[in-house]
């Protein structure tokens, strides 16, 4: 059997994998991109020391435990502590003086893996005198990410790299006000936690759940064909209200037909954009 033959065969076999888990399971990944499903289906298999994929289809569907590996290699986990700091400098400079005209804020942080960005979403609100008002709604698709985020315990080993992240987003006190640390962790302090609700959420399939005055999903699309990523900017349309404001990742953009014009851009560099008011006021 040549190459091409092989992976012909590979991608029947991925095609009828995601079809089980969706029958089985009901969770639809046939719209992530080709080659990050097939990357971490692939991965699976060889952890699972089996063949091929098609034996990773039969294990998937009569051991939970095996879908529930699958379903946290689609997970994306890839985060920290004031990530990509012009983006949160860009917040604090363009965003909090919009955020400051509503007397209650909601903010949804879509895909927030195990809490670090949404950690920083809460010290730039508490810097600028808005966490008493705000509700941040942090969800994800991964139960096991969201009991990470819920605790706030995270390895002291991160904390020089996210000092300077801090540092560079525009922070203005000393970064370690916000921790304890205790042997090779650091623990988040509590009453950043008091308005936060973490939320199992699925973005492909579920549906609007709040009005948003802020909505941040940053470095998910990335992993999303066109149709998926139109569906899920089209939620988020949806769940801002006018006037919201849409914050997404460095490489990620909302240039689709019957999207884009719909925002007007906030900071091109940082990638925020705000909901056009069209019928003169705010929600």
């Amino acid at each position: 059997m040549d190459k091409n033959e092989l992976l012909d065969i590979e991608n029947i076999e991925l095609k009828l994998l995601l079809d089980a888990v969706y029958l089985r399971y009901g969770y639809d990944f046939k719209d992530y991109t080709k080659s990050h499903v097939k990357r971490r289906v692939l991965n699976r298999v060889e952890l699972n020391k089996l063949d091929n994929i098609t034996q990773l289809t039969s294990e998937v569907l009569y051991n939970f435990d095996t879908f529930h590996e699958l379903l946290m290699d689609f997970s994306i986990n890839v985060t920290e502590m004031f990530r990509f700091p012009l983006f949160f400098k860009e917040l604090r400079e363009h965003v909090i003086p919009l955020l400051k005209t509503y007397p209650t804020i909601n903010i949804w942080h879509a895909g927030c893996s195990t809490g670090e960005e949404v950690m920083s979403m809460a010290i730039l609100l508490n810097e600028e005198g808005l966490l008493e008002r705000s509700r941040i709604y942090a969800t994800d698709i991964n139960k096991d990410v969201l009991e990470i985020a819920k605790k706030g315990i995270y390895p002291i080993s991160e904390i020089k790299k996210w000092t300077k992240n801090y540092q560079e987003s525009g922070g203005k006190r000393s970064f370690s006000d916000y921790y304890t640390a205790k042997y090779d962790s650091v623990i988040m302090n509590h009453n950043l936690y008091k308005n936060i609700v973490f939320l199992e959420h699925n973005l492909i399939q579920d549906k609007k759940f709040i009005s948003a005055n802020l909505i941040v999903c940053r470095n998910v699309l990335i992993y999303f064909n066109k149709e998926l990523k139109e569906k899920v900017l089209t939620l988020f349309d949806d769940s801002l209200i006018n006037g919201g404001v849409l914050g997404i990742g460095s490489k990620e953009c909302i240039k689709f037909r019957g999207i884009y014009d719909k925002f007007d851009v906030l900071s091109e560099a940082a990638k925020i954009f705000c909901k056009k008011v069209e019928s003169g006021y705010g929600e």
